[in-house]
């Protein structure tokens, strides 16, 4: 929840630069959003401070939940599988317990997910529009009244898809990396260890999950007529569109921001992960 409060900023431009001139490809219209920096100036300049802490309630709602499954049920998985010697565990146990825990987390989190998205979506409005959701309560109440409680899990095959990816990735290679760097004596345990493994983790997230991201966060903030989406039927429908209008770089839309979220996020994470660990008596991952 911590990792999700420091990065929040960085996830609201993500969100914005992945819907950022949909299905467009990027010499028809220019884009509203020029890059990282300049579209959190935009932010800042058309809705104060506060529009970059769009979504936050909904986000701790999501952290609370997923990210505690996910990390809590790591250890038990990695064992059931017969991982009992942290040193040395098959990086396929690891991939496997991070996939499995993922994709629990995300299911079962998947409308506070979709929430967050669309309450970060939501930029400066025209004077024509009007406010989709007014917060984390009115959404719920907007959602399960226009589109059911199956509205609540738009989205659900991407987001599980994409948690897969990211926890069979971060988890693992988190562990991985910690271990090589202790096995090979190039760091003893400690918080350098805790930063450098984490910063490794993170750059192979942001590379692993940013086409299914900008995928779900497009399924999730369309709007719907009669339980069917007005862009796209699947996912696969979505980046079918993507890759036509606007090519594979259209599936890396908010790649900077996503590495610059994912990063700092899991330092942040598992730093405190291991802490609480260790005050607690457990022992490092």
């Amino acid at each position: 929840m911590t990792g999700a409060t420091v990065t929040n900023p960085v996830d609201v431009i993500k969100t914005r630069l992945q819907l950022d001139n949909e299905l467009r490809s990027h010499t028809s219209a220019p884009r509203k959003y020029q890059g990282f920096l300049r579209g959190i100036g935009l932010i800042i300049a058309e809705e104060g401070f506060r529009g970059l802490y769009k979504g936050w309630s909904a986000s701790m709602l999501r952290e609370g939940s997923y990210s505690t499954i996910r990390l809590g049920a790591y250890e038990p998985l990695k064992s059931k599988l017969g991982a009992t010697d942290p040193a040395h565990t098959p990086l396929w146990k690891k991939i496997l317990a991070g996939a499995t825990s993922g994709a629990i987390g995300s299911a079962l989190a998947n409308p506070t997910d979709l929430i967050k998205v669309r309450l970060q979506a939501q930029g400066k409005l025209s004077p024509q529009e009007s406010v989709r959701y007014t917060g984390v309560v009115s959404a719920f109440r907007e959602i399960l009244q226009t589109e059911g409680v199956r509205g609540l899990w738009t989205g659900c095959t991407p987001t599980v898809c994409r948690a897969m990816i990211l926890t069979a990735t971060q988890i693992p290679t988190y562990d991985h990396m910690k271990h090589t760097l202790l096995n090979h004596q190039l760091m003893e345990e400690g918080v350098p260890l805790h930063i450098v493994s984490s910063m490794v983790a993170g750059l192979m997230c942001a590379i692993t999950t940013s086409p299914v991201d900008t995928i779900k966060t497009r399924i999730m903030n369309q709007h719907k007529i009669g339980g069917k989406g007005l862009k796209y039927n699947s996912p696969l429908d979505a980046a079918r569109q993507c890759l036509k209008a606007e090519g594979l770089k259209g599936l890396y839309k908010g790649f900077i921001p996503n590495w610059m979220r994912i990063g700092p996020h899991t330092i942040v994470t598992f730093f405190i992960f291991e802490q609480l660990r260790s005050i607690v008596g457990i022992r490092p991952v």
